[in-house]
């Protein structure tokens, strides 16, 4: 990318798993790329220390954003980008998946006619009850390239009428964000034996989504069916913030009792737990896709998925209740082969190039809005 001015590609990100998807592609763009995080995720459990353990430069940070309604959000990530699109116009702006950070970002770019380009287009839930669905949708009718992750995401693009030319299979950043930071064996059995477990004799859950966390009694239907599980093989839980708090809210904390219950742990930390457990249980969407590079088998706790290329193999899609610690029992049951015959398949997000590709196309895209006297001018 030694051909694109500095600081030429602004990627607007606010959350952990933006930081942890398009870490890759910020090092393959290099000097030319300036992130942007509009401090959606504003607690240093969530984010500062991701910067450190990814390798990535300072972002810009903007400020009165996190932890506000989502319009709010929006709202207030909008007005500052637009300020600084305006100031220091980039050649291209790009945003990963649905979070309201990436929605702002899609809307300053296309507000100052920015190029915008879109990593995991094409993903749909269906669900209309989910903010994400309609975030993923606005943004991919303003963006110039659409990446999509798989061939479905680009046929479901396709079926709303977007231009195929405009449309990318890149893969999923998430294969080589794993392969690159998942520590080594020795790490990975020092870490168990820091917190007493067995290499796949104990379940991983994360729970964060507001349809479980809001509701109390959906958080107590999760959190009981965790403690069942709990009283045949250790459960980990490494506890968001947003959670706890509705947890201590709910009265629900004596459900916690039986749990391993740690602080959010750094993305490398929490690839080795979910390397070597048994199952995991999470209705994270990250997580979905994690499992297909770690051949980890999954209970997806939700109504609804964006990530059905998942549940072909690796994941189950259940509602809280009782049917999670049933899903649980079935994986279990299917013992040391099922585990084996996960971790022989190929995930279905693509062969860890997604970045590099998805910077080629970036790259293009800056180099066509690229003019003479605009400010930018491409070096030689």
């Amino acid at each position: 990318m030694h051909t694109l001015p500095a600081r030429s590609v602004a990627l607007v990100l606010g959350t952990r798993p933006e930081l942890v998807k398009l870490a890759e592609l910020i090092r393959v763009l290099g000097p030319a790329a300036r992130v942007v995080h509009t401090g959606q995720h504003y607690d240093d459990e969530l984010s500062g220390d991701f910067l450190t353990e990814l390798g990535l430069p300072e972002p810009e940070y903007l400020t009165g954003v996190g932890g506000r309604p989502r319009a709010v959000q929006v709202a207030a990530a909008l007005g500052a980008l637009d300020e600084l699109f305006a100031a220091d116009p980039p050649l291209a702006v790009v945003v990963q998946g649905d979070t309201n950070a990436a929605l702002a970002g899609a809307l300053a770019a296309n507000a100052r006619d920015l190029p915008l380009v879109h990593v995991e287009a094409g993903l749909r839930s269906h669900d209309r009850s989910m903010p994400e669905e309609h975030n993923r949708v606005l943004i991919d009718r303003l963006a110039d390239v659409l990446c999509a992750a798989t061939p479905d995401n680009r046929a479901l693009l396709l079926a709303e009428g977007l231009p195929e030319e405009r449309i990318a299979v890149t893969g999923n950043p998430v294969v080589e964000a794993v392969r690159d930071h998942l520590p080594p064996a020795g790490e990975r059995a020092r870490l168990l034996a820091r917190h007493g477990l067995a290499a796949d004799g104990y379940l991983l859950a994360t729970v964060h989504r507001p349809e479980n966390t809001d509701d109390p009694a959906a958080l107590a239907a999760v959190l009981t069916g965790l403690a069942d599980l709990a009283a045949e093989l250790p459960v980990v839980l490494p506890l968001h913030p947003r959670t706890r708090a509705r947890i201590e809210a709910a009265g629900l904390t004596g459900l916690l009792d039986g749990l391993t219950v740690l602080p959010p742990a750094g993305y490398g930390t929490f690839l080795a737990l979910a390397r070597h457990a048994a199952a995991l249980v999470s209705d994270s969407g990250g997580v979905q896709e994690e499992t297909t590079v770690l051949g980890r088998p999954l209970v997806v706790v939700r109504r609804s998925t964006e990530r059905p290329e998942a549940l072909a193999d690796f994941a189950e899609l259940v509602a809280p209740g009782p049917a999670v610690a049933a899903a649980v029992r079935r994986r279990l049951a299917e013992g040391p082969a099922g585990l084996r015959r996960l971790s022989a398949l190929p995930s279905p997000y693509g062969d860890g190039t997604a970045s590099a590709r998805i910077a080629g196309l970036t790259a293009d895209l800056a180099r066509e809005r690229a003019v003479p006297g605009s400010g930018h001018a491409m070096a030689a």
